[in-house]
């Protein structure tokens, strides 16, 4: 006769109270916690409902992991899931057992079955397990709590699937005893009309980071402002509307419901990313004025910044710790660069990558930024391309670098003296350049992954690579 594991006699009575349908909750408050998940993943794999409701009104842990195991939606599952909570919902008086505080709907917590699996019990040490045991039951203070109901959104489609319209409805009619939650939200597909109702639903709290990507009008988009000004833990937000074949970018025009409390939507971001934005000399002043914490990256592109705009950009606290610097297809060739200057001032000491990239800066104006730039001591990335330098500028450049010694990768442009009539650049002639500035960057540093001129290069197809030291392509 063999002797079978203790994990294993679980494991199997928990079958059999299963397959004999003889589970009752009188029966689970005799079982021990370690054969709940067992029972439940069985009474999963074998879509027992019945079994399943039972199981959660009895359940002993702090959360149940559902979405790692529901791959797929599957609806009669969920609606089993959500019977038994209603039981307990009903309930006046806790029952003992009772200590499941938040349904986790997303694929995620895989570990939570796997470790308290049969195949895997027996390798937990039981410190392991009395540790676990006093973390789940670590006492609840204070009034009774809402149910937390965790999902992820990823909305592709036009509508919602039949368990996410079956799981909002059952959390509308029970306001007060559950809550919604969701920490990224993501609109591809669903009209702005119906995304905000679901906003609705979702506890505003919850969501840390949002992104939508609709097709509509401004006048639309204006609607989203009293629910992101709802969301104080918001810290990263990517709002695109493309609309006539443009794509416009974050809540700048389209949230400003009138300029006495304008932006009140994005207090918290840390990242501000905006693009294509007509009226964004309107505006620029307003956002940074009303972002209350410090961005860590900020990008800009697509746009034009008068010299009043880029005057904003070094006056405004929100600016003050930039790790990340990007301003992209920014006409600067009549700009004054000096308020720049003083930005990469103030941000000397925390900015790590910055991306100045077909901006049409000319020489005079890069001259202006190079003793600022040479403060820069944590910069690992930098991103010159699309500027219209001459050699005698980019040398000056490099040697203002020498104290930059974590500069990993450096894009810089062709001079203007390596490009023929058309703008195209002559290789013949910007081999002997670039080896030229390669000298005059070793004597000041030496240099990692270094690129001068188009990228990827148009004659070998080659990037910058980890290997990559100089490209000189014959």
């Amino acid at each position: 006769m063999s002797l079978q594991s203790p994990s294993r006699l679980l494991e199997l009575a928990g079958q059999s109270l299963l397959r004999n349908q003889s589970l009752t909750i009188s029966t689970l408050d005799e079982l021990p916690r370690e054969v709940f998940p067992l029972m439940f993943t069985e009474a999963f794999s074998m879509r027992r409902c019945e079994a399943l409701k039972l199981l959660v009104q009895a359940w002993p842990f702090l959360r149940l992991p559902l979405g790692s195991l529901m791959k797929t939606p599957h609806l009669e599952t969920l609606r089993a899931v959500l019977k038994g909570l209603d039981t307990l919902l009903a309930q006046k008086v806790r029952p003992r057992r009772w200590k499941l505080q938040v349904l986790d709907l997303r694929d995620v917590d895989e570990n939570f079955w796997t470790i308290w699996s049969g195949a895997r019990a027996l390798s937990c040490s039981p410190e392991a397990v009395s540790k676990r045991q006093t973390e789940e039951d670590c006492p609840r203070t204070g009034e009774r709590q809402p149910l937390k109901v965790f999902i992820e959104l990823c909305l592709k489609d036009s509508a919602l699937d039949e368990c996410l319209s079956y799981l909002c409805g059952w959390v509308h009619y029970r306001s007060g005893l559950v809550h919604l939650c969701c920490s990224k939200a993501q609109n591809y597909s669903m009209p702005t009309s119906s995304f905000r109702n679901l906003l609705e639903r979702i506890d505003p709290d919850s969501i840390q980071e949002l992104e939508v990507r609709r097709k509509c009008s401004l006048n639309q988009t204006r609607k989203f402002a009293p629910y992101l000004s709802r969301m104080s833990n918001l810290h990263k937000l990517f709002l695109a509307f493309g609309y006539d074949g443009e794509l416009y970018v974050s809540g700048l025009q389209q949230f400003i419901p009138d300029l006495d409390s304008p932006f009140l939507c994005l207090s918290y971001p840390q990242m501000l990313y905006i693009r294509k934005v007509s009226n964004i000399k309107e505006h620029l002043e307003h956002l940074l004025r009303y972002l209350k914490n410090p961005l860590e990256a900020f990008t800009f592109c697509h746009a034009y910044l008068a010299d009043r705009d880029m005057e904003c950009l070094s006056q405004y606290p929100s600016l003050s710790q930039l790790k990340e610097l990007h301003l992209i297809h920014i006409l600067m060739w009549t700009t004054n660069l000096e308020p720049l200057g003083a930005l990469l001032e103030k941000v000397a000491a925390t900015l790590e990558i910055l991306t100045l990239k077909d901006c049409q800066i000319q020489d005079p104006q890069l001259r202006v930024l190079l003793p600022a730039l040479s403060r820069c001591s944590q910069l690992t990335t930098f991103y010159l391309r699309g500027n219209e330098v001459s050699t005698d500028a980019l040398k000056d450049l490099l040697r203002h670098t020498g104290g930059l010694s974590k500069l990993g990768l450096e894009l810089y442009p062709a001079p203007l003296e390596s490009l023929d009539n058309s703008g195209h650049v002559n290789w013949e002639i910007l081999a002997p350049i670039r080896a030229e500035l390669m000298r005059t960057l070793r004597e000041v540093r030496q240099p990692k992954r270094v690129f001068f001129g188009p990228v990827p290069c148009p004659s070998c197809g080659s990037w910058p690579s980890e290997k990559l030291d100089f490209h000189l392509c014959s």
